[in-house]
């Protein structure tokens, strides 16, 4: 049946077919195939009309099965530990600092000693000139490389290695880690680099192959070069989804084979149910400058590529890439999911808005797992940020995740610029409210590339951009240009004092949860006896404690499950007095049993299960 869908695509024959090589750097997570590769590799064999051999090579299976997947899967996870063992064989000169970085960065990252830099990096130095070798590239017409985040160096590295070896080839880079003026950049100082895709892969790429295959013709639009030529400012190829074969995940589970013939194995499918962002207004992101507007398939359409890419990969996991999920396509696609006699289980980004209902009809249809734009706990901070949502918001989602059996995952942004002693004292308040929740982590403010902040920075109290440490650290100074992540001046050393108290309450967060893992019981709960509820509490070094309430107490605790306005409370109790209702709220939130945000109110303890 798989063989017969409609979206799948198999290499045609062809004589004299134009060969391309598409490569995944390290160092993306061991267990997920490249979706750009996947994605890119089904669209030119679908509109070559066999006239491309399109090979795909994931070099980070290969060092996974060099260095070992646990020691991998640190370095991944550390990103800049990465970058620097490519960095120190780009650039010998830098090896020193390069070592000093990774160092650094690997201690914070899983358990295990530092390994030898050297050693490290003479096992990848290895496996590298292997896989050039190994490769007859006499039938290679083009090499593109796909970069997103930790890929830069790695990729840069190997391109060159290329030109060694033949340095005739035409190389292309691509991707989310290279749109605008980063590109640019890396194409003025990079002669490894012949081309550079600025936006979006699939009808640009096309387009070069043609034009390399055909040997004349200006070069395609949205194709940058080292004489800057780029002949169509906006991109002819904002690809309607719906039309994209589904990616061929094919050529990752070979190479798994091979590496790792013994390894019992389940990957997560990366999917894609759209492009862009549907919001677009937060102050700080950058996530959507390689994207030529917002758009999503159709539900049917995503239902149809799952269930090829499982049946045809045995899988059962996916990872949706998507900046936030796109709502009433994902209602309609997780009741398809639900009603299904299947076990595949997802993990997806969502807005801190979405109710308790879809959440629960999301569950149902498999989502395990969702990536939630919390960023703050404070509401004025969240304002300047643009993401449009309250504390309230994300007080609600963190307990709407809990109440559907949903995890959580999240961050705080700490050290935002102007960020205000106010602001930190509302920050730290929300903390305790927040403490029966999954904890956050906190994530340090950087400076995109691209972003609102970036574009606009004297707004922000930012008076400079500078080359971040990191980069100083691991390029020489000639190839240092527009990088992704930048460092700047403003008010850094004020806002890194003011954060302090917030990241030692996080710490305390995660050690509480961590010290109570494997209870069923959740921080937070309530059991209902009809006429009264019984509420458990859980607290850092106390021991339980117990909260009754008994009818309209029950009643009212109950009403605010999602949040309330004190208006709609009054409306729905009209024998309290509004004096009685504010008392009994404020008496909660002294207990940090409700929270209270100007007039809205939020019961905080989750129906025992």
């Amino acid at each position: 049946m798989a063989d017969q869908s409609p979206y799948r695509q198999t290499d045609q024959n062809d004589p004299d077919p134009f060969g391309v090589a598409l490569v995944a750097a390290p160092w993306p997570l061991f267990h997920r195939p490249s979706i750009q590769l996947a994605a890119l590799r089904s669209y030119l064999l679908k509109k070559g009309e066999g006239r491309f051999q399109v090979d795909c090579h994931h070099l980070y299976v290969a060092i996974a099965g060099v260095i070992g997947i646990d020691l991998y899967g640190r370095i991944a996870r550390s990103g800049w530990a990465g970058e620097a063992l490519f960095a120190a064989l780009l650039f010998p000169e830098k090896k020193a600092e390069a070592a000093r970085l990774f160092r650094s960065e690997l201690r914070g990252h899983g358990r295990g000693g530092v390994p030898d830099f050297s050693a490290l990096m003479a096992d990848i130095r290895s496996c590298c000139d292997a896989w050039v070798a190994g490769i007859d590239w006499q039938h290679v017409a083009l090499a593109g490389f796909s970069l997103c985040f930790n890929q830069l160096l790695a990729s840069l590295y190997l391109a060159g290695s290329l030109k060694e070896k033949t340095a005739n080839l035409p190389i292309v880079f691509g991707g989310t880690s290279c749109a605008g003026a980063v590109g640019r950049s890396l194409v003025e100082r990079f002669e490894q680099i012949d081309y550079l895709v600025d936006g979006e892969g699939e009808g640009p790429l096309l387009a070069l192959c043609q034009h390399l295959k055909g040997g004349q013709g200006a070069v395609p639009g949205r194709i940058i070069t080292s004489t800057g030529r780029d002949e169509n400012g906006k991109s002819p190829y904002a690809t309607s989804l719906d039309d994209l074969p589904i990616p061929d995940y094919q050529p990752y589970f070979k190479e798994i084979k091979k590496t790792f013939a013994d390894l019992p194995f389940q990957p997560t499918l990366p999917i894609e149910f759209s492009r862009g962002c549907s919001w677009q207004r937060c102050t700080f992101c950058n996530l959507n400058l390689q994207w030529r507007g917002y758009r999503c398939k159709q539900s049917a359409r995503m239902l149809a590529e799952v269930r090829e890419l499982s049946a045809t990969n045995d899988a059962l996991h996916f990872a949706f890439t998507d900046n936030v999920l796109p709502a009433p396509a994902m209602d309609e696609f997780f009741r398809a999911m639900a009603a299904a006699p299947t076990d595949m289980t997802f993990f997806g980004e969502l807005r801190a808005t979405t109710s308790l209902e879809r959440l629960t009809g999301y569950r149902n249809g498999g989502l395990r797992t969702v990536q939630v734009g919390v960023e703050s706990l404070s509401t004025s901070l969240l304002s300047r940020m643009g993401k449009g949502t309250t504390a309230m918001d994300n007080l609600a989602m963190m307990k709407n995740c809990l109440a559907a059996g949903v995890v959580l995952m999240g961050n705080l942004i700490t050290e935002f610029p102007g960020t205000t002693p106010a602001e930190i004292s509302e920050t730290m308040d929300a903390l305790d409210y927040a403490l029966p929740f999954a904890p956050l982590d906190a994530a340090s403010f950087f400076l995109g590339y691209g972003a609102p902040i970036y574009l606009h920075p004297r707004q922000y109290g930012i008076t400079a951009i500078l080359a971040r440490p990191q980069y100083r650290a691991l390029f020489p100074q000639h190839c240092l240009g527009t990088m992704l992540i930048s460092a700047y001046r403003g008010d850094r050393q004020r806002q890194k004092k003011l954060w302090q108290p917030v990241r030692r309450k996080i710490t305390a967060w995660q050690k509480f949860h961590r010290q109570r893992r494997g209870r069923k019981a959740l921080p937070l709960n309530y059991r209902d006896g009809g006429s009264f509820l019984v509420i458990n509490q859980e607290l850092p070094g106390q021991p339980s404690l117990l909260h009754r309430l008994r009818g309209v107490s029950r009643q009212l605790y109950l009403y605010c499950d999602q949040p309330q306005s004190l208006a709609s409370i009054g409306t729905a109790f009209p024998r309290l007095s509004p004096q009685a209702i504010g008392q009994f709220v404020e008496q909660l939130c002294r207990k940090r049993l409700m929270f209270r945000e100007a007039n809205r109110v939020l019961a905080l303890a989750v129906r025992a299960s």
